[in-house]
């Protein structure tokens, strides 16, 4: 396996820094913990292009892989040794992949040490959180208050078959031919598809500054590498400030087929616009697919109707292999969002009059005890329920794919995912249909799931 050592200044962030920020940055990067958390996501984004979802496998092939955080009298720069050598053409690095690599520098240490301070951000409070989620995408320089509403928020499955992937291009071909921007969870699939698509349809259009927005988390970086269309990419330092960074930056979503991942940012979704004060709240919501997706859908719509009423289908609405009606649909929608937020006195850039409650904000850590304790019953209000089934998926997402996640199944077996007979029964139903149709399968041949649905 060929590897590479070179030495990398910043580009696309943290050009322009003073000798004691410089100083500083390079006295947090070698603190342990914060190192080797970096470490493993820059490796991560090194292996930019590698279709393996087993983060194990590539920590292993690696595992003499080093980078070190040096400064300089003009900033700082990266000591890499050892790196994949498919990041380099004719010995310099892709220069996505080193706008990558120093936006994970800037979230994780950088701005990410900023966030950890309670003298800056109180992260007990909903306005806190908030704070620190504005403060992280302002540092990363997406927020832009010269652009109109046209920021499409796109999620759907890293394991989707060929039908649905070349599905999702055709949706972003018909966003980039009326000027839209992409922001997905920048991995692969469903992720990478609509900003291919929209690449097309920019280029049509002679779009010059169009914008391919990631927004990625530590605990998943590693298994999905942001896709080499990004041209920002954020990383979130948690999955809850990650949902709350994707419905504040859009002005519109679009849900391709998917699995856990996706259902759990559904359910997020759906929890925010459940809340009475998001009542006049312009953001449409689109479900589609190819016309092979359709059951996947009747499957999730009857799923949702089941456990949070008939009247959560008017918050979206279902589209089945017409990928340029989608793209109408948006396109016409984005005008309501820019009257409202006009109406309103709200940014284009960054909903903040949207109420995101706080059970939607604050992290939920994942081992077998919490897991098992979430109270999954149709009995609990809509507003309760939702938060609890948005953190069983998520346990669900963590024993999939996240490393310690995955770690944690194989020492003490699957998470058990407790509630009532009929409630427990659906769970089931949809998740066997999503590992029956492989939106769970990873680098292993057979599934084993990470979760065992006990009925009570």
């Amino acid at each position: 396996m060929d590897k590479t050592n070179t030495q990398v200044g910043p580009r696309g962030t943290l050009e322009l820094l003073s000798q004691r920020e410089v100083e500083a940055l390079t006295s947090i990067a070698q603190q342990r913990k914060l190192f080797d958390l970096f470490r493993r996501c820059a490796l991560a984004v090194l292996n930019t292009g590698n279709e393996s979802d087993d983060a194990a496998a590539i920590f292993d092939a690696y595992d003499d892989f080093s980078i070190e955080v040096a400064g300089r009298t003009r900033g700082l720069k990266l000591i890499i040794k050892n790196a994949p050598a498919s990041a380099f053409v004719e010995g310099r690095m892709v220069e996505g992949i080193r706008q990558h690599l120093f936006a994970v520098l800037r979230d994780i240490v950088y701005t990410g040490t900023d966030i950890s301070n309670a003298d800056l951000f109180d992260l007990e409070s909903s306005e806190g959180i908030t704070d620190a989620v504005f403060h992280i995408l302002k540092h990363a320089r997406v927020l832009n208050p010269g652009l109109r509403p046209k920021l499409v928020v796109c999620w759907g499955g890293h394991s989707i078959s060929r039908t649905e992937y070349d599905y999702t291009k055709e949706v972003g071909y018909h966003l980039g031919l009326r000027g839209l921007d992409v922001c997905t969870g920048c991995g692969p699939g469903a992720m990478k598809g609509p900003m291919k698509g929209a690449l097309v349809g920019h280029a049509k259009q002679r779009v010059r500054r169009a914008r391919y927005l990631g927004l990625s988390e530590p605990g998943i970086i590693a298994a999905e590498p942001p896709n080499p269309i990004v041209s920002h990419l954020v990383v979130l330092p948690d999955i809850e400030k990650r949902l709350e960074a994707f419905v504040r930056l859009a002005h519109g979503i679009i849900v391709f087929p998917g699995g856990v991942g996706t259902t759990e940012e559904i359910l997020y979704l759906l929890g925010v616009m459940l809340e009475p004060a998001n009542k006049e709240q312009q953001l449409p919501i689109v479900f589609t697919g190819p016309s092979q997706s359709a059951d996947y859908f009747q499957e999730l719509d009857a799923f949702l109707k089941l456990t949070l009423g008939e009247e959560i289908g008017d918050l979206y609405e279902i589209v089945i292999d017409d990928a340029e009606k989608v793209g109408r649909c948006l396109s016409s929608s984005l005008r309501d969002v820019k009257k409202q937020r006009r109406r309103d006195g709200d940014a284009y850039y960054f909903n903040w009059l949207l109420k995101v409650p706080t059970e939607h904000q604050q992290p939920f850590k994942v081992n077998h005890d919490t897991v098992s304790g979430l109270c999954l019953s149709r009995d609990l209000p809509a507003h309760q329920l939702v938060v609890n089934l948005r953190r069983a998926f998520s346990a669900i997402v963590t024993g999939n794919i996240k490393d310690y996640g995955t770690r944690m199944i194989e020492q003490d077996g699957p998470f058990e995912l407790r509630g009532d007979a009929g409630f427990a029964e659906a769970l089931d139903q949809l998740l066997r249909q999503f590992v029956s149709q492989g939106r769970m399968k990873l680098a292993k041949e057979t599934y084993h799931p990470c979760y065992r649905v006990i009925p009570e």
